[in-house]
């Protein structure tokens, strides 16, 4: 803590010379934000031995405090996810800049010319937790897009994140940017969240990326415009006319690449024409890979019957969990109108998938799903900024408001409208 500063008063000053850095930032040139995105990449692969020795501490906190498998797994920093890390900057530095970017340019009766600009946003909140990467990768986002940022992560990670922003941060003021253009709030006391959701004549948007607790809590009692990175209750349908060999590769792909992810398959729905013989096998294959199966009564039966063991019947509550861990509760529907119903009634307006070779079909899901990505014969995993192209993201969000889906560079700055005359006044 500051000196002679309450955490109140600390966060108020963070939050004022990141305000101070934003102005700087949003008149940082193209070519200064690249170079300084470069060295950061380079300061986080050489720096990789310091970086995983603090990730060691938050690691052997959460074994000792019983963290799930999965939860630990994305905890872990390694040299290949840091080098993954340092090429997520990279891929940020080499996208088009956004910002000043001038369209929609039309000329008026009385001849002046009315556009829009690409401008930041300003100072950005990230409240998260778990996953250092985040650290990283929202800060490359904000300076490519000329904003300051603000980061808390969660308890958890801790040394990690402490490490990741300070590696960023120096290396940050020692190739152009200012002062404060990356902040990181290194205290774990809870309150400092609420002191900085009150801060809004300093900070312009709030993103927090976490469980549905954090969700709630930040959009409860924010009084800064908040976009949401909510849950994912993913579903993948696999429809009657599904090519059977790529509904496998999808499903388990979805399901046990990454299950911590808030893009992995949680409910599988299976067309009733094709689960006798094609349930039990995908069955197997997700219990020899760790999974733990739920199931409706209908599968149940179907996977008794097979001789599977070590099967439960779904609850109501299972259908509206974010599992987050290696368990996937299974569904046999009577085609895709059911499959539909059960997604909006389930759902998270996140990632759905469909497997069909149904072209009618495919576009019916396409259109009528209400979710953040729609996918067609494509694992729900590749809803991912860097996936998608974006370089990386803030988050999914699942908000209708200004940014949908993965946030890349362009959801972080605004409009504004710019006027070019030639003395025209109002009549």
């Amino acid at each position: 803590m500051m000196a002679n500063m309450n955490l109140k008063e600390e966060i108020r000053q963070q939050a004022t010379d990141a305000k101070k850095a934003a102005s700087h930032l949003a008149r940082c040139g193209t070519q200064v934000k690249n170079r300084a995105l470069l060295a950061m990449a380079d300061a986080l692969e050489r720096q990789s031995d310091f970086l995983i020795e603090e990730n060691v501490k938050d690691l052997t906190e959460a074994r000792a405090q019983g963290i799930s498998l999965p939860l630990l797994e994305r905890l872990t920093l390694s040299k290949k996810r840091i080098v993954e890390m340092a090429t997520g900057i990279r891929a940020v530095a080499a996208l088009p800049d956004p910002v000043g970017e001038i369209s929609g340019m039309t000329r008026r009766p009385n001849g002046m010319q009315v556009g829009q600009m690409r401008v930041p946003i300003g100072v950005i909140g990230i409240i998260y937790e778990s996953r250092p990467n985040v650290t990283a990768d929202t800060a490359a986002l904000c300076i490519k897009s000329g904003n300051a940022v603000i980061l808390r992560g969660g308890s958890e990670a801790i040394f990690s994140n402490k490490a990741i922003a300070s590696v960023l941060e120096t290396s940050g003021k020692e190739n152009g940017l200012p002062p404060h253009a990356v902040t990181f709030i290194e205290t774990t006391d809870r309150q400092a969240i609420f002191d900085l959701l009150l801060l809004d004549d300093l900070i312009d948007l709030i993103i927090p990326r976490g469980g549905d607790g954090l969700i709630r809590t930040v959009v409860q009692n924010s009084r800064i415009p908040v976009m949401k990175h909510d849950k994912g209750i993913t579903h993948t349908y696999v429809d009657a006319s599904a090519d059977i060999e790529m509904a496998k590769k999808i499903v388990i792909n979805a399901k046990t690449q990454r299950p911590a992810t808030c893009n992995a398959m949680e409910t599988l729905l299976a067309d009733r024409a094709i689960a006798p013989f094609w349930l039990p096998e995908i069955s197997k294959q997700l219990q020899q890979a760790g999974v733990a199966l739920r199931t409706c009564p209908d599968t149940f039966r179907l996977l008794e019957k097979a001789g599977f063991q070590n099967i439960a019947l779904a609850t109501e509550e299972d259908w509206k969990t974010e599992y987050l861990d290696l368990i996937l509760s299974i569904k046999i529907v009577n085609g895709m109108e059911e499959a539909m119903a059960h997604i909006a009634r389930y759902g998270s307006a996140h990632s759905e998938a469909i497997i069909t070779s149904d072209y009618s079909r495919a576009m019916r899901f396409l259109n009528e799903v209400d979710a953040s990505a729609v996918f067609i014969n494509a694992s729900t995993r590749l809803n991912d900024g860097y996936e998608l192209g974006l370089g990386a993201e803030m988050g999914i969000s699942t908000s209708r408001i200004h940014a949908r889906g993965p946030m890349g560079l362009q959801a972080l700055t605004c409009n504004k409208f710019i006027i070019m005359g030639e003395g025209q006044v109002r009549e």
